[in-house]
Formats: C-alpha cells, sequence, structure tokens
C-alpha cells in the first residue's frame, strides 16, 4: 500500500478528476493517508455531508476514498447561501500533521467501534 504524499495529491488535482467541489483551504495530508490507509483495508467511515456538489463536511474523507476506491455515503445537507466552491488547486495541503498522538488513538477507538472490530487491528493498519 503506498502512502498519500502531497505530489501524489497534488497529481490527482491535476487529473481534475475530483467529481465533488472543495468548500475548505486547508487540508491535512497526515490524515488523509490515515483515513486512506484504512479505506484500504476496508474499514468504513460515515457519510460525507454534501449540497449539490459542495462538501460540507468531510474533505479529508472524499480525498481518501477516491484514492482507495472506497465508497462513501453522500448526506444531503444545507450550506449557507455564502458557501463558497474552493478550486482544489488553491487548496493548501498542509503536510504538518494537525492531530495530536491523543486525538490519532481516540480516533482509531472511534473506528474500531464503528467497524465493531479490536482496536489493536485499525493501529496495525497504520504502520
Amino acid at each position: 500500500m503506498r502512502n498519500i504524499t502531497l505530489a501524489v495529491i497534488q497529481d490527482l488535482i491535476k487529473d481534475d478528476c475530483l467529481a465533488l467541489s472543495a468548500t475548505q483551504k486547508r487540508l491535512c495530508v497526515p490524515i488523509i493517508n490515515r483515513i486512506y490507509k484504512k479505506m484500504s483495508a476496508g474499514i468504513k467511515f460515515s457519510g460525507i455531508k454534501v449540497s449539490g456538489t459542495l462538501i460540507g463536511d468531510g474533505h479529508h474523507r472524499y480525498i481518501a476514498s477516491v484514492f482507495a476506491q472506497a465508497d462513501l455515503d453522500r448526506i444531503p445537507t444545507f450550506m449557507p447561501s455564502a458557501t463558497e466552491a474552493v478550486d482544489w488547486s488553491s487548496v493548501i495541503f498542509d503536510e504538518e500533521d494537525w492531530d495530536t498522538p491523543a486525538k490519532i488513538k481516540m480516533l482509531n477507538q472511534q473506528d474500531a467501534n464503528y467497524n465493531d472490530m479490536p482496536f489493536e487491528k485499525i493501529v496495525s493498519l497504520l504502520v
């Protein structure tokens, strides 16, 4: 399984194959990579919130799902009229991890619970 890096994400954006539009101006590469590794191993995630083609919640999950070729439910949501699409090419993909070790552990526990599997199995997917 490959690692999702900034260069890999930039190549995806250049290929212009993203069906949904961003509404966030910054995303975190390590978060996308962790989610991608889990999705590639069959771990299920909750759906993303969308309004038309705009992502309201779930940007990291969406990008990871494209790489993992995983299906995510799309939950219709209301977006304020001031919400604007952000061109993927202008999104800043931060290579610094936004999550602390404690938050990563908490998210891994949530994923284990959501998928009804041992915590250790989730953790083993990330090494």
